[in-house]
Formats: structure tokens, sequence, C-alpha cells
């Protein structure tokens, strides 16, 4: 199982409420911000029967799984871009629906990246994303950071938690021109694999994790990965290897 397919197993609670909250009508043009492999896309393609749906990232070996799963699905509604959200030239007013589960938070320029998404949805287009609440209420990113370091301070590099402060998202999406911003609280686990071998094979693929135990010895790197293999087993449940998580769904409407 690749890293690719495993993180859509990862986020299976979340993508539930996700899928909900979006609300794909049948006739909808839908916009998949971030899309990764497109599991998300093709679930709107899917609800979208007389629609369409089109999946952007930035990185061109998960759209390539994403076209053969879509191909392998049957799916003729649906198509994929590699293009940059932040600054692709969309066209403008073509989409009735813009999502995305996990694909924002990078932003260079928020504001800047969703007034150009802004620009591709039509005049009362609705916007719904799925973005994480704090690192410290994220046990995911602390205790297996915890277990590799002996500290859960955040790494340097991008920040996937940057629009977890509702103030300041709120503030990001009005100024690029999007009104009714709302916060749902999802409180849901991820999960890690069936068991902690398993869990442990999928964390070791994890890139941040794969650089952190690159920048230690040989010793130190043992002994980090017996203490997180530990970690795991601390988290192995009859269901699987969980950690806590708090997310947000954020919903908005462009303005008229």
């Amino acid at each position: 199982m690749s890293d690719l397919f495993d993180y859509d197993a990862e986020l299976r609670a979340h993508n539930e409420l996700f899928r909900a909250a979006a609300g794909v009508g049948p006739r909808d043009r839908v916009l998949d911000i971030g899309c990764g492999t497109g599991q998300s896309t093709r679930e709107a393609a899917r609800a979208a029967g007389e629609g369409s749906a089109v999946g952007v990232d930035l990185s061109a070996p998960m759209l390539d799984r994403a076209r053969r799963l879509s191909d392998d699905q049957g799916l003729r509604n649906i198509t994929y871009q590699q293009a940059d959200a932040q600054t692709h030239r969309f066209p403008p007013a073509r989409f009735d629906l813009g999502i995305s589960r996990f694909g924002t938070m990078f932003f260079a320029d928020p504001v800047a990246a969703f007034t150009n998404i802004g620009c591709a949805l039509r005049p009362e287009g609705r916007l719904v994303l799925l973005v994480w609440q704090e690192r410290d209420r994220n046990e995911w990113a602390t205790a297996i950071r915890r277990s590799l370091t002996a500290t859960s301070a955040p790494p340097e590099g991008p920040d996937p938690f940057s629009l977890a402060d509702p103030t300041v998202t709120k503030d990001i999406l009005t100024a690029a021109g999007f009104a009714g911003v709302d916060f749902t609280d999802v409180h849901e686990p991820v999960h890690y694999g069936p068991d902690s071998a398993t869990a442990f094979d999928a964390v070791l693929r994890l890139w941040e994790v794969r650089d952190l135990l690159a920048t230690l010895d040989a010793p130190a790197a043992d002994q980090a990965r017996t203490r997180l293999r530990a970690t795991l087993d601390a988290h192995t449940t009859a269901d699987g290897v969980h950690f806590d998580s708090r997310a947000w769904i954020v919903t908005a409407r462009r303005c008229p």
C-alpha cells in the first residue's frame, strides 16, 4: 500500500463529514483544490452526475494515480490539472463550488490565493474547506513528533496549522472576497492502520518523519524508531491505531 492511498484511509472519518458539508448537487461544477490522489474529486464527480469536477494539485505522481483511479471507476465527468491554485488562471466564474480537504494551509500569500480561487467561483458560489485546528489539539502531530525527538515543538517549514485560528482565517477569506464565513468543529481520530506494525511502516514513509530521522546518527535514529513503535503500540485499539485530532470545516460564499 502506497503513501498516497494510506492518506485517504487515515482521514476516513473526516472525509465523511467533509463530503456531507460539501453537499455537491447533481448539476454542480466543482473545483477541488489540492486534490492529491483525487478521492474528494471522484466523490464530487459521482454526486454531480450532470455536472463536473476538476481536481488541481502540484504533484504529478498523485495526479497520475488520481487519473488511473477515475478511469478504473468509469468516471467521465472528471478532469485533473497540475497547477498551483494560488496563481493558476482559472476560467472566471466557472465553478459553483470550491472544495479542499487539507489542501489550502500552505499558501504563501493566503489572501491572494483565495482571491484567485474566488474569481473561479460564480457570484454566491460556495467554498468548503477542511483544515486542522491548533497543533496542540492534534495528537497525531504532537505525540509522533515527541516520540522521535523528545519534543513536540513544531518543525521548521510549511505549517499545516496556518488556518487553525478562526479569527485569522475569517479575516483572510473576508479580505479575499468571501462572506458568511462559518466554522464547524470536527473531532475525529486519524487512523494509521489496522495494527501497530502497519502503522509503523506507514509513519516511517511520511516525508516529515523521513527528514527528521535523516538528521540523526544511527544509534539515535534506532532509539527514535523504538520510541515511535512504543507510541503506536500505546494507541492500538481493536479497531486499529488511532490518534486524536481536531479540525474545522470552514464554509463561505463568494460575494456577489
